[in-house]
C-alpha cells in the first residue's frame, strides 16, 4: 500500500469563487468536462474509480446513483476541493487540481446543505455574492433583481436567511448559483425540501437553463432526472456503470438495477 496519500486543494470557498466569472449569455453555451482514469482513495476506500466520462458544452447531465456511490467525490474533484489520487478532470481543458480558481470562475454551485449566511438578509446575501463574482454598480443590481424575481424571493428580501424555511433557502442557494450567469451549474437535490408548488417552480427555471449553460443535476429522484436532462451517468462503488441519453437509460424496464450494481436482465 502506497504511503503517500493524496492532499485536498487549497482551501476556499466552492460556491463563490474569488474572481470574475467568464460570463456567457449566448444559447448553445456552456463548458466541457472531460475525465480520464478519475480516481480517488480515501486510505484503502475507493471512492471514485478509473472514471472516464465527457460531458459536451450546453448538455443538461444527471448524476445519479446511490449513497456512497461517489457522486459527492466526483463533484468536489470536479470544482477542485479535493485532488485526484490519481487520472486527471478537466473543463474546457483547464485542470481543477491546477488552476482551482479558473474553474470556480466558471462555476456556480448549490449544494444540497446549503452553504448560506444565516444572519444576512436574502438581498444583502445576493449582493454579496454578486461582488464576490466581479458584479458591481448597476451590473450586480439587474443580476439580483433578475435573481430574486426568478426564484420568487420577491416577499422575503428583507428577512435574514436563518429564519427561512428549508424551501425559501433552497431557492435562495440557487438564486446565488444562477446570479452571474456561469457557463456551468452544479445543483445538489434541487427540489429537496420543496412543496409541490415549489417543485414545479424550481423544474421550471431549471429547464430554461438548459442549452445556455453546461448543467449537472445530482439528485435521488428519478422523474427530476427523467424531465430535467438530456444525458445521465449511473455510478455504483465509484465505477461508472451506464451513460448515456437518459430515456434510454431510465426508460429501461429495471433501471434501479443499474443503483445496486446489477447486469441489466438478458
Amino acid at each position: 500500500m502506497s504511503q503517500q496519500q493524496p492532499q485536498s486543494a487549497p482551501e476556499g470557498p466552492a460556491e463563490i469563487p474569488a474572481e470574475p466569472a467568464e460570463r456567457s449569455r449566448e444559447a448553445g453555451s456552456g463548458v466541457r468536462i472531460e475525465a480520464r482514469g478519475l480516481t480517488r482513495r480515501f486510505g484503502p476506500h475507493v471512492a471514485v474509480d478509473a472514471l472516464d466520462l465527457d460531458i459536451e458544452r450546453g448538455t443538461a447531465f444527471g448524476l445519479l446513483g446511490a449513497n456512497g456511490a461517489g457522486k459527492t467525490t466526483f463533484i468536489r474533484m470536479l470544482t477542485g476541493i479535493l485532488l485526484p489520487s490519481a487520472g486527471t478532470v478537466s473543463v474546457d481543458g483547464i485542470s481543477p487540481a491546477l488552476d482551482p480558481a479558473a474553474v470556480r470562475a466558471r462555476l456556480g454551485f448549490a449544494p444540497e446543505t446549503s452553504c448560506l449566511y444565516p444572519e444576512l438578509r436574502v438581498r444583502g446575501f445576493l449582493h454579496f455574492a454578486a461582488g464576490a463574482r466581479g458584479l458591481s454598480g448597476a451590473e450586480a443590481e439587474t443580476a439580483v433583481e433578475a435573481s430574486l424575481e426568478r426564484f420568487h424571493l420577491e416577499e422575503v428580501t428583507k428577512r435574514p436567511i436563518g429564519q427561512l424555511s428549508k424551501g425559501f433557502q433552497q431557492r435562495v442557494s440557487l438564486a446565488q448559483a444562477f446570479l452571474h450567469e456561469p457557463p456551468l451549474v452544479i445543483v445538489d437535490e434541487p427540489t429537496s425540501g420543496l412543496d409541490p408548488l415549489q417543485q414545479e417552480e424550481v423544474k421550471q427555471v431549471l429547464a430554461d437553463r438548459r442549452g445556455r449553460c453546461t448543467l449537472i443535476l445530482c439528485t435521488h429522484d428519478l422523474g427530476d432526472a427523467r424531465e430535467l436532462t438530456d444525458e445521465v451517468g449511473v455510478l455504483h462503488a465509484g465505477r461508472l456503470v451506464a451513460h448515456g441519453p437518459t430515456p434510454e437509460i431510465l426508460d429501461r424496464p429495471e433501471p434501479l438495477r443499474l443503483f445496486r450494481g446489477e447486469e441489466d436482465p438478458a
